[in-house]
């Protein structure tokens, strides 16, 4: 069985171009230069999920002409994650379905603070319909798809990435401790983020994440949550080896 993948969206938290900002990436003409915030479409022949709904949710669905979601996937509870939560209520009325949400506890909590209208107990006409799911450490099945989840740290926070089949999404991270590793190495595409060049406190920069992808080494891998200051798409890309690309919003691919 192949998965299909689709970036929903590769940029920070601010997304690219930045408000108020005149640098050369965020005035780019070149659609690649143009990042909504990080997210992904993972479907097989029967079973399509999200993982992470950020602020630009409703937008990128109305791009790719998503017709129907058996599920959300959520990684961690910041905001450029989970903002698009309630944009699940269009799947809620014509597909007919509540919409199952995975995540854990501590995302929950986030969600239920958030969202407080959903979950409240005399609830208001129209809210999005919903029933949460916990992930922890085991492997979760979702229709034909088997999320394995990885566990990482950004900065301190703890965050979730998935394994599917010989496919792995590592998004808002800066450390993957070694007992994750091993569920990493020798896969067909491994995707992971990639800020920007200068250190920060809690993403992998772009020699972080090229270094990770060198140790790892998949067949394939695509860097993804990058900020205008990493550069422009176009360019970025002549520095990288044949194995690794910047992804970009739209960017579908077959494993």
């Amino acid at each position: 069985m192949s998965i299909k993948v689709t970036f929903l969206g590769t940029g920070t938290s601010q997304g690219v171009p930045l408000i108020a900002c005149d640098c050369q990436v965020c005035t780019s003409s070149n659609h690649k230069d143009k990042r909504l915030r990080s997210s992904i479409l993972v479907e097989s022949s029967s079973t399509k999920i999200a993982i992470d709904s950020g602020p630009d949710f409703r937008q990128q669905l109305l791009r790719e002409r998503v017709k129907m979601l058996d599920a959300v996937v959520f990684t961690h509870e910041h905001k450029d994650h989970i903002a698009g939560l309630d944009e699940v209520r269009a799947f809620n009325y014509v597909n007919r379905m509540r919409m199952p949400v995975y995540a854990t506890n501590r995302v929950q909590q986030a969600l239920k603070r958030e969202f407080a209208y959903i979950f409240a107990e005399e609830k208001y006409p129209g809210i999005p319909e919903i029933d949460l799911f916990e992930i922890q450490d085991e492997a979760l099945q979702i229709g034909t798809l088997k999320l394995e989840p990885i566990n990482v740290l950004h900065y301190k926070l703890p965050v979730k990435g998935f394994k599917i089949k010989q496919f792995a999404y590592i998004t808002d991270a800066n450390f993957i401790p070694d007992e994750q590793k091993e569920k990493l190495y020798n896969l067909d595409v491994l995707v992971l983020n990639a800020l920007r060049r200068e250190t920060h406190i809690s993403h992998f920069t772009f020699d972080e994440a090229i270094a990770l992808v060198n140790e790892l080494k998949p067949r394939k891998a695509y860097f993804t949550h990058i900020s205008h200051q990493l550069g422009l798409h176009d360019e970025v890309n002549t520095e990288l080896p044949n194995n690794i690309e910047l992804a970009f919003d739209g960017l579908q691919i077959i494993i």
